[in-house]
């Protein structure tokens, strides 16, 4: 192991030398001036395109993840990992500071007995083709380009998690780089209280993971669905959907999304892990129960075109689906989104709905929790919405010039949404206004998720805005 430098006293700030970098990572330490500088220094949110890093370092191993943290960390500079570049407040790309990029850490390995061993800078669609070919699955989001790395940090809800759990449940080691320049690997038996923090603690704090070992499931079939109910109908729709999937096996997921306007529209789209004929009984259950009948389909897919299809990615071939260069970006979008999370019981649908009442070009997106999710206790991990039926996130296209009215809209919606019982949040869909974010999104963890931020950097090198030291 390499003795690097600890952080210099006093926290001075004079300029790093980026010459030590740039012998070490030749043309992937990227500084403004270089030709690849204005593509590599973009997040996926294009709001916070002003945000110049001082530097990016596409970092291929630990090591030189190591020499990173080594030669800046004594110089004041704010300093973010960056595995897919999704943070919804661009954190990810801090302005005048070091992003530690993983890209080229992308590797997906499949051992004999299940176990993956994938690289932090692999994206979603990267990672499910991996498993795909060993026959393997692994619960997570549906974007494809997300990476796995703050995906699985944050907590990991997706479209299996009732059946198989969070994604950070599936964790069973992480290979990280501590503040003081420390590889070391985190597991229940080894650094224990780093390995609690990972899962669930949120991206940007604690440590920069290299690498994660998950427990993978075999992979199967999925039943792939989605409702589109006519308008009028959301409140019904909502309704009974509050009380149907809890009351079914946890092989169901499904999303009840809700569009804002004059009258609010109402979908509900999901996936049924299950035998395939199983989805049908149930998916006729519920539009009973809401006493409309939607536009459906429903298709059986194998699990990887399941995945990219509830991505919204309905290409051929898995070369066609993973991100492409555009122009010289990658695609993107411009948003504001934020989140709530739902207590252990149904909200008052029609109140629900009402938040949504002339709210064009808004969508909440209420996301099924509870079976797998719930097997586990609050404080097992640093999530701790064991117990919450469902997440919600209000998300808005926006471009620069209306994002001041967005962002008031949908914080509206979701400030309505704790006035009706919904008080946690979701740190991965981080909220620079949400008010006492450190309990919304940890509950009782905070204090102990605030000890393992000291004991592993008490010196604030992973410091940004909303880093469990500043809750």
């Amino acid at each position: 192991m390499n003795a690097w430098p600890t952080r210099m006293a006093g926290g001075a700030k004079m300029p790093p030398d980026w010459r030590v970098l740039r012998r070490l990572l030749g043309a992937r330490l990227v500084l403004p001036g270089d030709p690849d500088y204005p593509v590599e220094r973009l997040g996926f949110n294009e709001l916070y395109d002003d945000q110049k890093p001082a530097a990016i370092a596409r970092s291929a191993s630990a090591y030189e993840v190591q020499a990173c943290l080594a030669v800046v960390r004594a110089h004041g500079l704010l300093i973010a990992a960056r595995s897919g570049g999704h943070s919804y407040l661009g954190y990810s790309v801090p302005d005048a500071g070091l992003v530690i990029d993983l890209r080229e850490m992308a590797g997906v390995e499949v051992l004999p007995d299940g176990t993956a061993r994938v690289g932090a800078g692999a994206r979603l669609i990267e990672v499910y083709a991996g498993l795909a070919r060993a026959g393997r699955i692994l619960p997570g989001g549906t974007c494809p380009t997300v990476g796995i790395g703050g995906l699985t940090l944050g907590g990991g809800i997706g479209v299996l998690a009732r059946a198989y759990g969070l994604t950070c449940d599936r964790m069973a080691a992480a290979r990280v780089v501590t503040a003081d320049s420390r590889a070391v690997s985190a597991t229940p038996d080894c650094e224990p209280d780093l390995y609690w923090a990972l899962r669930g603690g949120g991206g940007g704090n604690t440590a920069v993971v290299t690498e994660f070992e998950f427990r993978t499931a075999a992979a199967s079939d999925l039943t792939v669905f989605s409702l589109a109910f006519p308008a009028g109908s959301a409140v019904s729709v909502l309704g009974a959907w509050q009380e149907w999937f809890p009351a079914a096996p946890r092989e169901l997921w499904a999303s009840c999304q809700i569009s804002g306007g004059s009258t609010p529209g109402c979908r509900v789209v999901g996936c049924w892990a299950g035998e395939p004929g199983g989805a049908g009984p149930l998916l006729d259950r519920l539009i009973a129960a809401a006493g409309a009948k939607p536009t459906s389909t429903v298709q059986v897919l194998g699990a990887l075109d399941a995945m990219k299809w509830m991505g919204g990615c309905a290409r051929d071939t898995i070369a066609q689906c993973h991100p492409t260069w555009e122009g010289g970006r990658l695609p993107r979008d411009s948003f504001v989104a934020v989140s709530r999370v739902l207590g252990p019981d149904p909200l008052d649908a029609a109140a629900v709905v009402e938040l949504m009442r002339d709210r064009s070009g808004v969508d909440l997106l209420l996301d099924s929790l509870g079976g797998a999710v719930a097997d586990l206790a609050p404080d097992a991990t640093a999530y701790p919405h064991r117990s919450s039926l469902a997440s919600a996130q209000i998300f808005a296209s926006t471009s620069a010039s209306g994002a001041p009215q967005a962002k008031a809209s949908v914080d509206a919606v979701r400030d309505g949404l704790a006035a009706l019982g919904a008080r946690g949040a979701y740190v991965n869909y981080i909220d620079d206004s949400l008010p006492d974010w450190g309990h919304a999104y940890y509950g009782a963890n905070l204090p102990r998720l605030k000890c393992v931020a000291q004991k592993y950097d008490p010196d604030g090198v992973f410091d940004f805005p909303q880093s469990v030291s500043r809750a």
